[in-house]
């Protein structure tokens, strides 16, 4: 008994299918990267396009260049996506155009002005204002080790080194795995002595003292005997900062004093002596060359109080962002008789994509100042009293009110910075979740219940710290109900240690 296999059928028909797809424009694309853009960023982008597009570029004082920039595209211009040939065919007609115009670029009065010290290129002068980003740690040690006098194999052991160092200025690795994975490097007697050696010169050439330490222990006592060969140790204050931390340095973190007295033989006064001598050593010497959490902060908006009108009011920082233009000669270069087909689409091109970035750059900074509008009146309290009175204050809630996006309300607070009398803060703080504070309801947002702990534990008594749950007892009579819990991760947050870690014994 067979079984009937039917034949497969495939079937090609026409369908008709209705459905909804949401594409973005690409000026609507940039203008949501612009506005999300930091400063020094937004900075870095503008120099870039000032290099890239001969249609953009810097507007002097008294230009009239504020116009143009302000000046809204076409709509429909917006929607029309230019469909440029590949980049060489860009470079090529680049050439063309500045070989054509080659009188123009160079010498047109027009076309650059003379300044009090004779010719300048404005783009250039902006792309110089860029910051160094410096050398890294790696980088800097290895700059160091250059000017030390060591035999041929020394040196190059000493680089393979410093190939190993982390951002703390520790050796990332034991000696035993650097000289397995330096093996066939060519270094004469690759040894473990070597390394050894090796490592002992670098720790008391290099600077700051500390530094290719293997333990925390290590990198206090290289500092010490740094300090000591430099300053001496007249009162034996740092011989027995030098004990505690090797013999004692555990009992010496946890803050027991007593225990550390005891088992060291000496008083709890000297032990407390050179405990508090140890304030001048760092547990991350490589932080001061290179400090990969350390940014350069730059405020997008400054916020200044006027006592006429008892307001504060916000502004954009003066001088940190050029006043961009389309260059005039350029957009007349379009009604040239002698511009073929690809000229002319190249020039458009770069006009349209210089009145993009110009839109998307004013967009930015309009949008920016409305929030901030909005933040200073919700959080008044906050500059006219300090951080324990910030508010809840919801994104959704400024959305609202400016009647956008959430995400363009996000967008407008990431990575921005805000310079006010209280100080520099990112603002992105003024915008937390938040819980009723006190009998009338009043509200308190989590960074001013945060505020609140951190002023609690500065006016505890030292020798008496508070714990985790009498701090919320505290807090409770401030008119803050949280748990101790809660109390314990804000206090992780804040860098406050527990309380047997606060205390000072006496």
């Amino acid at each position: 008994m067979t079984a009937a296999v039917s034949p497969m059928r495939f079937d090609t028909r026409q369908q008709v299918k209705l459905g909804q797809q949401m594409k973005l424009a690409p000026r609507m694309i940039q203008s949501m990267e612009i506005l999300q853009l930091p400063l020094p960023l937004l900075q870095e982008r503008v120099e870039q396009e000032l290099e890239s597009n001969v249609a953009l570029e810097l507007s002097e004082p008294g230009e009239g260049g504020a116009e143009t920039q302000e000046s809204p595209v076409d709509v429909a211009e917006t929607e029309r996506e230019f469909i440029a040939g590949e980049s060489g065919e860009d470079f090529q007609r680049l050439a063309d155009l500045e070989n054509r115009y080659r009188e123009v670029w160079d010498g047109g009065e027009e076309w650059r002005r003379p300044a009090s010290g004779g010719d300048r290129d404005t783009k250039l002068e902006a792309m110089a204002n860029t910051a160094d980003r410096g050398k890294s740690l790696a980088e800097q040690l290895d700059d160091q080790w250059r000017l030390a006098e060591a035999p041929e194999n020394m040196t190059a052991c000493g680089r393979r080194l410093i190939e190993y160092v982390d951002d703390d200025g520790y050796l990332g690795a034991d000696l035993e795995t650097v000289l397995e994975q330096g093996t066939g490097l060519g270094i004469e007697d690759w040894s473990l002595p070597l390394l050894e050696r090796t490592l002992h010169r670098l720790q008391l050439l290099l600077e700051p003292p500390g530094l290719l330490a293997r333990t925390r222990q290590e990198c206090l006592l290289l500092q010490i005997d740094a300090i000591v060969e430099v300053e001496g140790d007249e009162d034996g204050s740092w011989t027995d900062a030098a004990v505690l931390i090797g013999e004692h340095f555990e009992d010496l973190v946890q803050n027991r004093l007593p225990r550390v007295a005891k088992e060291s033989e000496m008083s709890l006064e000297r032990v407390q002596e050179a405990k508090e001598r140890m304030r001048r050593l760092t547990l991350w010497p490589g932080r001061e060359l290179a400090n990969p959490d350390a940014q350069f902060v730059m405020p997008d908006v400054i916020v200044e109080y006027e006592p006429e009108s008892d307001q504060y009011v916000a502004a954009l920082a003066n001088g940190t962002m050029p006043v961009l233009r389309i260059n005039p000669q350029v957009e007349r270069m379009r009604d040239e008789p002698g511009l073929d087909t690809d000229g002319k689409a190249f020039i458009d091109g770069a006009v349209r994509d210089a009145s993009w970035l110009i839109d998307a750059v004013n967009q930015r900074s309009n949008t920016l100042l409305r929030v901030v509008r909005v933040v200073l009146e919700r959080q008044r309290e906050f500059f006219d009293h300090g951080p324990q009175f910030l508010k809840p204050l919801p994104m959704t809630e400024v959305a609202d009110r400016l009647g956008v996006h959430v995400a363009t309300v996000s967008r407008a607070v990431s990575e921005k910075w805000i310079q006010t009398p209280r100080g520099m803060y990112p603002l992105r703080r003024f915008f937390s979740g938040g819980r009723e504070a006190g009998g009338e309801g009043e509200e308190k947002s989590w960074e001013a219940i945060k505020a609140m702990l951190q002023e609690v534990v500065d006016a505890e008594d030292k020798a008496r710290p508070l714990s985790d749950q009498k701090l919320a007892d505290a807090l409770k009579e401030k008119g803050v109900e949280i748990a101790r819990r809660t109390v314990v991760k804000y206090r992780e947050q804040l860098g406050i240690p527990p309380a047997r870690r606060r205390k000072i014994h006496v």
